[in-house]
């Protein structure tokens, strides 16, 4: 009763809200991306939907020089780049690396221009072994958590025999330098350094300070224990069972899933993913080699197993379903999205592993009561399963790199307004960037009251690069609105716009102005 209890108390604990609520996305710009100024702002200022930390934040004024002296200020959701007072003419960038609060980087660039726009372009950054890195230390993270401390669990808990642990503790020696490599490459990707960073400090104290810093501590922990379990100590079934629910525990600390709302839900969803993933997957190189000699306590084992197995795929299943919808909000996201993509390659993995288990259950298993000439074939199925998993990893360990569809805010339209004493046109741009634009056109008259028209016609140049004047008709919409959808605007720049609203057979409205068009 007591396990039970402090079971439960950890559940509560990790269904417990914190601060943490999205990962974080960019919402406005002030001045706006792709925009020429003809002096250069006092500041910039970056919005995004959720309070940030910044982890670098660069400039390169339009000389294509790196500028130290630009002040970063934090309120809230907010970041103000002050800009220096001698920022020469040309293009400026402002790269960004900044913090969600789910402990992953979120980066970009926002560039305009003071006069002229010149070639000026954001510095990526050239060590590309890091996400290499990042993905192979998720990789043995995941190994070390759920092969490592869910096998030394199904050991003690439920073979009741420590034989064939000899898998799950290379996975635990693999995993401890797994996490510790995973938080200081985090803390690289959070300040955009090189691999050759990883030795100083700065890295290290800025991926402590995020979500995963304690996350990273609860792993660790647990799979010093998971290794400490492995002895004949008398209280190894306690540190067993305690490194077990430290798995989830790690898991529901941090990340995508963890802290989508509400977290009262998804913590505790993750957790038990967690915990079920480790029992299952941990279950696996155990009974392998079990197998490889096999005794008549075999069978009773798989069946105890099996029993205990069902409930728990259950409980995984639904879990799994409940963050699936969340993270996704809507079924087109499965191919729309890179992330739904990794989740649909995981999910066909993820049947494949069920349909494995399913043959080992009702077919195999019975069979080898019979027939232990069966036990090899169990043993390949199970092989095979554990092969499955670590393609299932190695999968979801690229969700790192991508945030999931429910992060995803749309960017704001540009728009301009045009305003005679004649009519007022309001014209919507999207996304307001080079390449394939959707455009609305709201025309009222000069008492801002709709404006009746037959036609609208939407005429757009640009003179600086020789493109000539490109009509396009638009069509009425039942919002009262008039559309023209995809527009190629192959280049950005100044766009001269026209709009030509046919009134009446003899009379048509036509209004013009500037369109800031920018980089894609």
């Amino acid at each position: 009763m007591r396990l039970l209890a402090a079971f439960a108390m950890l559940l509560a604990i990790a269904g417990t809200p914190t601060s943490a609520s999205a990962h974080a996305a960019l919402i406005s710009v002030e001045p706006a991306s792709g925009s020429i100024l003809a002096s250069a702002p006092k500041a910039v200022e970056l919005r995004f939907n959720e309070a940030v930390t910044p982890g670098a934040i660069q400039l390169i004024d339009g000389a294509g020089r790196a500028r130290d002296d630009a002040r970063v200020t934090t309120s809230g959701e907010a970041i103000t780049v002050a800009m220096p007072a001698d920022l020469p003419k040309g293009t400026a960038v402002v790269s960004y690396r900044v913090i969600s609060q789910d402990g992953h980087p979120v980066a970009g660039s926002v560039i305009f221009s003071i006069g002229a726009p010149t070639a000026t372009q954001p510095r990526a950054n050239a060590d590309g072994r890091l996400s290499a890195v990042i993905w192979l230390s998720r990789i043995g993270l995941y190994l070390g958590l759920f092969v490592g401390v869910g096998g030394v669990f199904f050991g003690r808990w439920i073979a009741w025999s420590m034989a064939g642990m000899d898998v799950p503790r290379a996975a635990l020696l693999l995993g401890l330098p797994s996490a510790a490599v995973s938080l200081g490459v985090l803390g690289l990707d959070l300040l955009g350094l090189p691999l050759a960073a990883i030795v100083t400090a700065a890295p290290w104290t800025i991926a402590f300070a995020t979500s995963a810093g304690l996350a990273s501590i609860v792993a660790i922990a647990a799979m010093l224990l998971a290794l400490m379990a492995l002895s004949r100590v008398w209280y190894a079934r306690a540190l067993a069972v305690v490194a077990f629910i430290g798995v989830g525990l790690s898991l529901a600390m941090t990340g995508h899933a963890a802290t989508a709302s509400p977290e009262v839900l998804t913590r505790p969803a993750v957790f038990v993913h967690g915990l079920a993933v480790a029992f299952w997957i941990g279950a696996l190189t155990p009974l392998a080699a079990l197998l490889s000699k096999p005794t008549p306590a075999v069978l009773p084992l798989l069946n105890r197993f099996s029993r205990i197995a069902m409930p728990v795929v259950a409980a995984l299943a639904l879990t799994g379903l409940v963050l699936a919808i969340i993270q996704l909000e809507k079924p087109a996201a499965l191919v729309e999205t890179t992330y739904g993509l990794i989740l649909s390659v995981k999910l066909v993995l993820v049947l494949f592993l069920l349909a494995l288990a399913a043959l080992n259950r009702y077919r195999l298993t019975p069979a080898l009561v019979k027939d232990r000439g069966v036990a090899a074939v169990l043993k390949r199925s199970i092989l095979l399963e554990c092969a499955t998993a670590l393609g299932i990893f190695a999968v979801v360990a690229g969700w790192r790199f991508t945030p999931p569809p429910r992060t995803m805010v749309a960017e704001t339209p540009l728009a301009i307004h045009i305003h005679t004493d004649k009519a007022m046109f309001q014209v919507l741009v999207s996304p307001g960037k080079a390449g394939v634009d959707d455009f609305v056109l709201q025309l009222m008259t000069g008492e801002a009251t709709p404006l009746q028209a037959k036609e609208a016609t939407l005429t757009l140049s640009l003179p600086e690069r020789g493109i000539e004047p490109m009509e396009r008709d638009a069509e009425l919409g039942p919002d009262g609105y008039w559309h023209v959808r995809k527009v190629e605007l192959p280049f950005a720049g100044r766009w001269h716009v026209r709009i030509d609203a046919l009134v009446t057979d003899f009379e048509k409205i036509t209004l013009e102005d500037d369109l800031e068009v920018a980089p894609p």
